[in-house]
């Protein structure tokens, strides 16, 4: 392989690390892979780290010794979500979204692979040092959302399903009480979560939490370790929560079905400063 010029190796660097975030990667074989000297790659580390950081992009962590390694650990600067929130507002905040029943079309947004893709880098941003093994989430709104955080924290995505299905062996299932006041079942395999893991919940909606409730629930049933709950987009109203210690990206304020209005406002992922 013909030795490549240092801006080209900065590009093949760059997407490596974006391909594989929270995963180490071995200096040395990198430097193999790349025709190049450990100490070429480690100044061009730094360039890289250096502009991750000033565009809130995340950061570059290197480990000492004689192998050597680096990751990348994905990052969000709290103005670029605040956009994020913004671009979402004026996408759902069309009247024509507004169902009977006072619901609110969504389907299309959470379909969008740009957009899904920067909720999942938010949700790895806030969450990044929670220790989370598996991203949990039920189906089926939410998995799209779910596979976008899972991707970007670099661990495993478990679904929980509405009903038990004979190809997923022996499960567990509970039964819940929904925010219309239905009593629903949702069932995981045994086999899905290793005793002692670590989980991070991650759902699309949030009315009053009685789902994102039994998937807690259910979590106790296995043994793991509740680190976090990611939401999309949860509603103002109820204020009092079945849950509490949520973070959500968008918070929907208010749907006037009459004058056909839509609010939407950010959510409490930005409450706290980064």
């Amino acid at each position: 392989m013909s030795k490549m010029r240092r801006s080209e190796r900065i590009v093949r660097l760059t997407q490596i690390l974006l391909e594989q975030p929270h995963r180490v990667l071995s200096l040395t074989e990198m430097a193999d892979k790349l025709s190049s000297a450990k100490s070429s790659l480690s100044e061009d580390l730094a360039i890289i780290r250096e502009v991750m950081e000033s565009e809130g992009l995340g950061t570059l962590e290197t480990q000492a010794g004689a192998a050597g390694g680096v990751r990348y650990v994905p990052g969000f600067r709290k103005e670029l979500g605040l956009q994020y929130i913004q671009q979402i507002s004026e996408i759902l905040g069309s009247g024509e979204r507004i169902l009977p029943g006072g619901f609110l079309y969504m389907s299309d947004v959470l379909g969008d692979p740009i957009l899904l893709d920067t909720a999942g880098k938010m949700f790895a941003a806030r969450f990044k040092e929670s220790g989370a093994d598996y991203v949990v989430t039920v189906e089926t709104k939410g998995i799209p959302i779910a596979v976008a955080a899972a991707r970007y924290l670099s661990v495993p995505m478990v679904v929980v399903r509405r009903d038990h299905k004979v190809t997923e062996g022996s499960s567990v299932s509970i039964n819940y009480v929904s925010g219309s006041r239905r009593i629903q079942t949702m069932s995981l395999s045994r086999r899905s979560l290793p005793e002692k893991s670590k989980v991070l919940i991650v759902d699309d909606f949030m009315k009053a939490g009685g789902t994102v409730k039994a998937l807690i629930d259910l979590m106790k049933e296995f043994q793991v370790e509740v680190v976090g709950t990611g939401i999309f987009m949860s509603t103002e109203e109820p204020q009092e929560k079945m849950i509490s210690g949520y973070v959500s990206l968008a918070t929907l304020r208010e749907v006037d079905e009459q004058a056909r209005q839509v609010e939407i406002v950010p959510g409490t992922y930005f409450n706290e400063e980064e």
